[in-house]
């Protein structure tokens, strides 16, 4: 297991949950009945995909352990399994939280995400 997982929300939705101590879920991950999360190998490809030129986005780090039964590892795109949480994220729970600026390129930019990091 990794030692960290990542979500990707707006910095509005992360105020919301942050002033909650609980993040429900963005809308997609509302829809779908669970948050989507992705690895460290699987995050530039979901920033790409799902996020790609979107501003006041934040990079939400966590540790998979937090979870215990809750998260369930799913086969998604391209047959990958990404960690699904199925339950709600308390924020206290959460490694770190830092913004992703877009570089001139379109794309998102991404630290080393490794724990050590923060």
């Amino acid at each position: 297991m990794p030692s960290l997982i990542f979500k990707i929300c707006t910095i509005e939705e992360w105020a919301i949950a942050d002033m909650g101590g609980m993040f429900e879920g963005s809308e997609v991950d509302l829809a779908d009945g669970f948050i989507h999360f992705s690895t460290e190998d699987q995050i530039e490809g979901t920033a790409a995909k799902y996020f790609a030129g979107q501003e006041d986005l934040l990079l939400i780090a966590v540790n998979p352990a937090e979870f215990g039964a809750s998260l369930k590892w799913e086969k998604a795109r391209d047959g990958d399994l990404f960690p699904h949480l199925y339950g709600h994220l308390d924020t206290s729970v959460v490694t770190w939280v830092i913004p992703m600026p877009i570089a001139e390129t379109g794309q998102h930019i991404l630290p080393a995400l490794d724990a050590e990091t923060f």
